[in-house]
């Protein structure tokens, strides 16, 4: 009984922060939903800026050992090109989205033939299909999808995922009132 008092207090505050989080994916979601130009240009600033610093931890684990010259030089050089050329990159990188959106929608098909006999396999075909649909949807926009589709999807991520911790921390609330009464 003694040690309930700091696990719920834990809990509370660990449910209070998560429902917090929550919030801020929604709006981030929704504001990226809005500004699909600017998100996808925010993404494009974080990958940049995510290529420079594997550029300077290849560059120090490369006097532990190893080869690393040649990536450190591709990690700065791409961090480099994505920063100071941010449209260029959404550009990019809307072109390699398409491609991995259509490689998986091919990936969901053949998958969907090979267990078709079992049950709810009908939903990898139904994927597969809005998968190579919505790849094809960017792959022949582009460029002009480079406007819209990562800030679009990154947007809708993000939604969905603040809506999935605002469930999971209100049903911790709720378990945690449970549990004290």
């Amino acid at each position: 009984m003694a040690t309930q008092g700091p696990v719920l207090k834990a809990a509370r505050r660990f449910s209070g922060w998560l429902i917090v989080a929550a919030i801020l994916f929604i709006v981030l979601g929704v504001f990226a939903i809005i500004e699909p130009a600017v998100a996808g240009l925010g993404v494009a600033l974080l990958v940049g800026w995510l290529l420079i610093f594997g550029g300077i931890s290849h560059f120090i684990s490369a006097f532990e050992g190893g080869g690393a010259k040649r990536v450190l030089f591709q990690f700065l050089i791409g961090g480099y090109y994505l920063l100071t050329h941010p449209l260029l990159a959404l550009g990019t990188l809307t072109l390699l989205l398409a491609a991995v959106i259509l490689a998986a929608g091919v990936c969901e098909i053949v998958t969907y033939f090979r267990l078709r006999s079992e049950q709810a396999s009908g939903w990898m075909l139904a994927n597969g299909i809005v998968a190579l649909v919505l790849g094809g949807m960017i792959w022949l926009q582009w460029p002009s999808s480079s406007v819209w589709a990562i800030g679009t999807l990154v947007g809708v991520n993000l939604l969905f995922t603040g809506i999935t911790r605002l469930m999971v921390g209100l049903t911790g609330r709720r378990l945690i009132r449970h549990a004290t009464a």
